[in-house]
């Protein structure tokens, strides 16, 4: 292996992959993060349309798995667990300010380093253009303190990662760049004993009788009754301030109103509690909508966006741009969580903008 593989091995710090198709275990845990990406076909990143299907098991995991694709034991995590999550960064050239703003996505970068979290669940969009490895190659030299400190990076896709090349080419980079996600487009991560991580890929069907849906539905089936705690990232929004003036095409879509349909039924009957943190809107958002929490996450560096937030949004602060990460602490039976903004991206200003705590059932 390489110098430049083993960094990029480094990603998801130790961890065990479990034997088998998974069908006959169970893995226990406290809490899911959920994390979804996109997958666009084409050269180009579209913002409303779902593409592609998923049909080689290789990619995909059987419909009927249970059980973690990778393990990280309760022994390397921290006490209290601490997961961060954010999205939207948009590595690219630093000479390029309008896409996004490198000095804000650098300020995050170092931020996040002094949290020491256990696991960094990327929202997607992490490249400008999926198809540039020059992008990748920037988004390696600016994290590589996170990689030298053992910091485990999850991360998933987003419409950015399908920019600029076709579906083969853009999933090469992708998993050059994150080479223990190699022929998956989702997955998840048994973090210790209380936190359990799934990726989506929010590109794929979510629809009823997707393949997708359906290893998810196994996934949350196999969940053990200790777990208190269901957090969800996704990079299309299932549930966000409807737009009429800006951004009108990063309104919820069918796919992902689909995703919430199912949680609504999963949260009713789960002894868990759901949180969903997606990305796509460049800004920060929460709900409640059927005893689930509904995060935006999108503040990660790429060029703000403007809206105009509904009374169902729980964060009514009118400061922008809204460049920040969410930090999630488990404390006993309460999972809390702070929005920590970017008050000043020259000076390095941080504030506690949003605080929430979710207790278990």
């Amino acid at each position: 292996m390489s110098e430049a593989d083993a960094q990029r091995a480094c990603d998801f710090g130790s961890f065990e992959i479990p034997l088998g198709n998974m069908r006959s275990r169970t893995r226990f845990a406290t809490a899911v993060l959920i994390t979804a990406g996109l997958w666009i076909v084409g050269a180009a990143a579209s913002h409303s349309q779902v593409r592609g299907t998923q049909t080689s098991a290789a990619t995909t995991g059987a419909p009927d798995q249970s059980g973690p694709t990778f393990t990280i034991n309760e022994r390397d995590l921290h006490a209290p667990p601490t997961v961060v999550a954010y999205g939207d960064m948009r590595f690219t050239d630093p000479a390029n300010v309008t896409a996004t703003n490198p000095v804000a996505r650098q300020a995050l970068i170092q931020r996040i380093l002094e949290e020491k979290p256990d696991a960094i669940l990327l929202n997607g969009d992490v490249p400008w253009h999926g198809g540039d490895p020059n992008d990748y190659e920037v988004y390696r030299a600016e994290t590589q303190v996170w990689r030298d400190a053992n910091l485990r990076i999850l991360p998933t896709l987003g419409n950015h990662e399908f920019a600029g090349c076709g579906v083969p080419q853009c999933l090469a980079n992708w998993w050059a760049a994150f080479p223990k996600l190699k022929g998956r487009r989702w997955y998840s991560v048994r973090l210790g004993t209380k936190i359990y991580t799934i990726a989506l890929d929010s590109d794929d069907s979510l629809l009823p009788g997707s393949d997708q849906l359906l290893w998810l539905k196994n996934q949350i089936a196999s969940l053990p009754g200790e777990v208190e705690f269901v957090l969800i990232s996704m990079h299309h929004p299932p549930v966000a301030d409807i737009q009429t003036r800006f951004i009108v095409d990063h309104n919820p879509r069918p796919n992902e109103i689909a995703l919430a349909q199912f949680l609504q039924t999963a949260a009713a009957s789960s002894r868990a509690r759901f949180i969903v943190s997606a990305g796509h809107v460049h800004n920060y958002e929460r709900f409640l909508r059927d005893d689930v929490v509904y995060l935006i996450s999108g503040g990660g560096g790429a060029e703000p966006y403007q809206i105009d937030r509904t009374p169902q949004d729980l964060y009514q602060d009118s400061g922008f741009p809204n460049y920040h990460y969410v930090k999630f602490v488990l404390d006993g039976h309460i999972l809390r969580a702070t929005m920590y903004r970017l008050a000043d991206a020259g000076a390095g200003t941080w504030e506690s903008k949003d605080e929430f705590e979710v207790h278990a059932k």
